[in-house]
């Protein structure tokens, strides 16, 4: 609270989060926002991959999460407004849930000057956005390879199916770097750009060709049990390969003095 006071446009600042963990061959996941979780499993005897979604997007582009947030402010006429061509909150932020975003969460939070450029002119009177994250929790197969952790900025220009390819068809040193490439490729291509002019652009003016990207692939290596009675010479899933991670920021921070 005394942060608050001394610097309420904190009660703007928010993330999205995603977590993945791995025991005895179980994969937990859980999500708030719309960073996303994908898993690539081996088909076809090896020789092809397809993609499968582990996690939920919280986001208002969603039909379902529209829907959600309809029924649970059925006096709100603009919980979710369609505005410059893409649905938001309030006119706002297009996430459901995050971390943050308090000014979002609690009313008493949003009743700061600094929020009237923000908040639209219908009050807030409960909240419009969650902390609660999605769960899944997933028994991992014999084909079951990889994993890709990535913020929206990817997923919003390469599908699932397109990133698990990159990823099944391409060396693993450096693989998050070269799903970001593709990521920033295809950015440039909507714009008719060429992929060194976009990345010749300065930052903050770049959010206005792509979001930042932040990605990390993780490898699911199985190895046979040893002779042992108790391993009884089942195989297990080792992540023993360090996770190939890469992120890149497309803008400046919103609070400078706060990072």
């Amino acid at each position: 609270m005394k942060a608050w006071l001394s610097q309420p446009q904190i009660a703007a600042v928010g993330s999205c989060c995603l977590v993945g963990a791995i025991t005895d061959e179980i994969l937990y996941v859980a999500n708030l926002g719309d960073s996303r979780a994908v898993l690539g499993r081996r088909v076809a005897d090896g020789r092809a991959v397809v993609a499968e979604r582990l996690s939920n997007d919280h986001n208002v582009a969603e039909e379902e999460v529209r829907k959600e947030l309809l029924q649970q402010h059925p006096d709100d006429s603009h919980i979710v407004v369609h505005t410059q061509g893409v649905w938001r909150i309030k006119g706002i932020i297009q996430v459901s849930r995050s971390i943050g975003d308090v000014y979002l969460k609690k009313p008493e939070f949003c009743r700061d000057p600094v929020f009237r450029q923000f908040v639209s002119p219908v009050p807030l009177k409960r909240p419009v956005m969650s902390a609660e994250p999605s769960i899944r929790v997933k028994k991992l197969g014999l084909h079951d390879s990889f994993l890709i952790f990535a913020s929206d900025g990817l997923w919003e220009q390469l599908s699932d199916q397109d990133a698990v390819e990159i990823v099944f068809k391409n060396p693993r040193p450096g693989i998050a770097k070269r799903l970001v490439r593709a990521a920033l490729s295809e950015a440039a291509r909507k714009r008719e750009m060429r992929y060194e002019d976009l990345r010749r652009i300065e930052k903050g003016v770049r959010r206005h060709f792509h979001d930042d990207i932040t990605v990390v692939v993780v490898f699911l290596d199985r190895h046979r049990g040893g002779d042992s009675p108790l391993s009884g010479g089942a195989s297990a899933v080792v992540c023993n390969t360090p996770a190939d991670i890469f992120s890149l920021t497309s803008g400046k921070p919103m609070f400078p003095s706060m990072v």
